[in-house]
């Protein structure tokens, strides 16, 4: 079972459903899938970057396999997406919210288990960033399309801001559940008003003058 503060396990279970969720229907959007397919595809976008995070630091086997709760919400997420595409159509606003909240979870809890493991700063962010936007890049790959974290609005930087600042608070002995709570709002805020104002990274000035004013990043 997971060692993490009341709340932000619940972020983590929360995020991990609608990870599930997501995944899936992204799945069922993207390619003609029967069940099995569907299902693998929403696990995979809510474990595997708990998976990659686990086999890079050589903690086997993965913690998400440890604990049941986290396979099973992921099993159920992607059940409810398949039997419930059309439907879950009309609530994507919801769905894009339990998204963000999986992205800052993942990327707190990310950042914090590289740091017990006894890595440096820098190894600690990536693998936060890595937890929060591997399984949607692996989903997207298996698809045959450019990873959403390449070409959507903002996603990776609020990922990559809640794992600074919670190795940052980890570093200064600081880190609780209030620490962890802000870094998981802070991404939330970032990821929402990308969402809302169509924010997006920099790109390069070439691929601007291409696509004209309305580009795409990470």
């Amino acid at each position: 079972m997971s060692s993490e503060p009341a709340p932000l396990l619940a972020l983590d279970l929360t995020g991990t459903f609608a990870f599930g969720l997501n995944g899936a229907l992204t799945a069922v959007r993207a390619a003609r899938l029967d069940v099995v397919g569907v299902v693998v595809l929403g696990m995979i976008t809510a474990l595997g970057g708990g998976f990659i995070r686990d086999v890079l630091m050589d903690s086997l086997p993965p913690a998400t396999l440890l604990d049941w709760r986290y396979y099973t919400l992921a099993l159920v997420g992607g059940l409810i997406a398949f039997a419930l595409s059309r439907r879950l159509r009309r609530i994507e606003t919801a769905i894009v919210v339990f998204d963000a909240i999986g992205l800052s979870a993942f990327a707190v809890i990310g950042a914090s288990k590289a740091q017990d493991s006894g890595l440096g700063v820098v190894p600690s962010v990536l693998l936060g960033v890595v937890t929060a936007v591997g399984g949607g890049t692996i989903r997207d790959t298996l698809v045959g399309r450019i990873p959403s974290v390449l070409r959507s609005g903002l996603y990776a930087v609020p990922a990559l801001v809640a794992a600074a600042m919670t190795v940052a608070a980890i570093e200064w002995g600081v880190y609780g559940l209030p620490a962890g709570l802000g870094a998981a709002t802070a991404c939330f805020l970032i990821r929402m008003l990308g969402v809302r104002f169509g924010l997006n990274a920099p790109e390069p000035p070439e691929t601007r003058r291409s696509r004209g004013p309305r580009g795409t990043g990470a």
